[in-house]
């Protein structure tokens, strides 16, 4: 049985069909639901069946159940396969993986292209330039039949290289979409989303092509458009964005989306024909504007617009909201002059959204706050640039103010207070900024502050750390910088609120400075349990970890890096999601635990259950791993007793072990990558020698030893054979 849903999810009308379609009879028009559910019973009740639902745009669940639970009479066998573009209707629909119809191979698809576009024999199909063209138009169409048999077609009644020529480099997408019948396939995905998607994702067409994607960026962009309306008010306007980046996705819309948390650092790709169908509904809303166009290709409806800022002077856009500039990494660096400048602030007074990052800016002039509808303003990667202008902040409508690797940039704006709807400042590698601007705690919709720097000595009139106190919204990493010069720190620390900062990811914490810090306690800079890495730097203070950090059952990576005063470093082996641990310049670190497990059952089942990569470098006087040195430690040759030199990591992958004499530490028997510098190769030879029987039964080590490392590295190790490698 072959049902064709498509868009209109009708459970009358499918049951109906799969009557229809098992009888071979047309059933009356006016029978009701009661009539037909009997009817369809009779029909497939104790019966093995196959059934097709084709084309399923459906996502109601509701909707789906009330089918399935109409179908479910079948005898043993009976099999239900459902079609759809939609990976969200896949997973309400079944708990089975779906299987992801893919394009043909390269090869197949160029056998398809060559025999559609020689067949009239206007081309040349022995001709070298015109196979390699084919080819490469082949490989355009991602392996999707219909799209290189319009394409093949298209081309089999052009005979010459020119044509050819002219279509890879400028009517690929433009002439095959017209054709409508690329449009007809991929279109039909676009003609289903509802009307905010189809804003969103037309706006994409402003990307180059290829270009992986910042998605928190991209939401910045919709949100700074007015596309992602407040639809639940316990959301915040970037989590319902971020809600519609995801269905696109699911709907196919992007491809190559890398596994983060919440957004922060994720990156997408768009498929280059999907790009092409961006840039087609955009029709004339959007522009890429290149060395290819005249400025006079952007019309007085063009909304949005990225280009190359040389040709701005050239452009009048009174009704621009979008102006973008992407770098290109195999072009010269661009300059930003005033001319370009004045052009943006005297012809595009309606502007949302500016991004002129790398563009070679040591200013930005004062007039920029006649930009009063601006939302979203990027500078980044402007390493030239050292103030910013006071009207900056009277641009109320600022949302996002990006300042990343401005490295000469000495501090943010005053009265920064006035920019009440900001939720976004990062700035990243400015390694000049010398303080944060008083009134920065004001701004208690910040959801983005990448970094707050301490005033080392109060001569900048700068916020102190007490400012962050009601910034409980804010997401992402927060990095503070010289903690070693505050006064007053119990205080402080306390009143910086950090254990309140529930969405926070990633805190990394720095000292500066040559002072001691005994008074500067970590223990006061507790942060939120929900944190997922944490780095500390340079703390000199007493030799003790804070207690807080048991609670952190969430931390994924651990970095501490010296100088400091830690003696010895709390427990990390039962943090159950740590995957990360690296511990460097820790010149006075003597052992990493306090405690050993004592081979008892529950400690070596918890014992590092996720860790995968560990780093120790530069702790000269660490020589175990355990403060206890348990008893078969002494004897090289025994690992038989469940004791703690033979307790194993069960998932560690990587290991860099350098300038530090540790004799004994856990084992490392399912390593792909080992890196030994100046250390102990007696943690190594035991590892070589271990009975698997007697690691922890959690583990899924291999039946030999390191039988999976991959890299291997070794750099002054005494007594080491490396043939016990072989």
């Amino acid at each position: 049985m072959w049902v064709c849903v498509s868009d209109v999810f009708d459970v009358k009308a499918i049951v109906k069909t799969i009557i229809e379609c098992v009888t071979y009879k047309a059933l009356d028009q006016n029978l009701g639901m009661d009539q037909l559910q009997k009817q369809l019973r009779d029909e497939i009740d104790g019966r093995k069946y196959l059934l097709v639902l084709d084309d399923v745009w459906n996502e109601d669940v509701q909707q789906w159940l009330s089918l399935k639970n109409l179908l479910m009479g079948g005898a043993r066998g009976s099999k239900i396969i459902l079609t759809t573009r939609s990976m969200k209707v896949a997973k309400i629909t079944s708990n089975c993986p779906p299987y992801v119809l893919k394009g043909l191979s390269d090869d197949d698809a160029w056998s398809l292209f060559k025999k559609i576009a020689f067949k009239e024999g206007y081309a040349d199909s022995t001709n070298s330039v015109f196979v390699e063209m084919g080819k490469q138009i082949s490989e355009n169409c991602a392996g999707v039949p219909l799209a290189i048999n319009t394409i093949g077609g298209m081309l089999s009644f052009k005979g010459t290289l020119i044509e050819w020529q002219s279509f890879l480099d400028r009517q690929l997408s433009r002439i095959s979409l017209r054709e409508n019948e690329i449009l007809d396939s991929l279109g039909l995905s676009y003609s289903h989303l509802p009307s905010h998607l189809k804003l969103c994702f037309a706006y994409c067409g402003l990307y180059p092509r290829g270009h992986a994607i910042d998605v928190q960026t991209l939401v910045q962009f919709w949100i700074a458009q007015g596309f992602v309306k407040q639809s639940n008010p316990s959301q915040s306007l970037y989590e319902i964005g971020f809600g519609y980046f995801k269905d696109l996705v699911e709907r196919s819309f992007f491809q190559e989306v890398g596994e983060r948390y919440s957004g922060e650092g994720l990156t997408c790709k768009m498929h280059d024909l999907m790009h092409d169908l961006a840039i087609f509904v955009a029709k004339t809303n959007s522009i890429v504007v290149d060395s290819n166009f005249s400025a006079g290709e952007v019309g007085g409806k063009c909304r949005h617009i990225s280009v190359n800022p040389s040709l701005i002077p050239l452009i009048k856009g009174k009704r621009l909201r979008t102006l973008l500039h992407f770098p290109n990494k195999r072009e010269e660096s661009q300059h930003m002059s005033d001319e370009t400048w004045d052009s943006i602030i005297s012809n595009c007074i309606h502007l949302r959204v500016l991004k002129l990052d790398n563009l070679d800016i040591n200013k930005v002039p004062r007039s920029i706050h006649k930009l009063k509808h601006l939302r979203y303003l990027d500078l980044s990667n402007n390493p030239k640039l050292k103030i910013l202008p006071k009207g900056i902040c009277k641009i109320q409508n600022l949302q996002a103010l990006k300042l990343d690797w401005c490295s000469q940039l000495k501090e943010l704006p005053k009265k920064i207070e006035n920019l009440v709807n900001l939720t976004h400042i990062t700035c990243e590698q400015c390694h000049s900024l010398t303080h944060m601007p008083r009134g920065i705690g004001v701004l208690t919709s910040l959801q983005t502050l990448s970094g707050f720097v301490v005033d080392k000595d109060g001569s900048h009139g700068g916020a102190d750390l007490s400012e962050l106190s009601g910034l409980n919204n804010l997401r992402g990493q927060l990095r503070i910088k010289n903690l070693g010069f505050v006064k007053n720190a119990k205080e402080i620390f306390r009143a910086a609120n950090l254990k309140e900062k529930q969405h926070l990811r990633s805190l990394v914490l720095v000292w500066s400075g040559d002072s001691d810090d005994d008074d500067k306690s970590l223990e006061d800079l507790q942060p939120h349990p929900n944190l997922e890495s944490l780095l500390v730097i340079g703390w000199r203070g007493d030799a003790k970890f804070p207690s807080w950090i048991s609670l952190l059952t969430n931390l994924v990576n651990i970095s501490i890096w010296g100088p400091s005063k830690f003696k010895h470093l709390p427990s990390f082996a039962q943090l159950p999601c740590l995957q990360h641990l690296f511990v460097l310049d820790l010149v006075e670190l003597e052992y990493m635990d306090n405690n050993n497990p004592n081979g008892r059952q529950g400690d070596l089942e918890s014992f590092f259950p996720l860790l995968k990569r560990l780093h120790i470098q530069n702790c000269p006087n660490m020589k175990v791993w355990w403060r206890r040195r348990p008893i078969d430690d002494d004897n090289e040759d025994d690992t038989t007793v469940i004791g703690t030199s033979t307790i194993a990591f069960p998932c560690l992958s990587h290991l860099h072990i350098e300038d530090c004499p540790l004799t004994s530490m856990p084992l490392y028997p399912s390593l792909d990558e080992l890196i030994l510098v100046n250390t102990s190769s007696r943690p190594l030879k035991q590892t070589l020698k271990m009975n698997t029987t007697s690691i922890s039964p959690s583990t899924s080590t291999p039946s030999l030893p390191l039988s999976k490392l991959s890299s291997f590295h070794v750099q002054n190790i005494e007594e080491l054979d490396t043939s016990m490698l072989d």
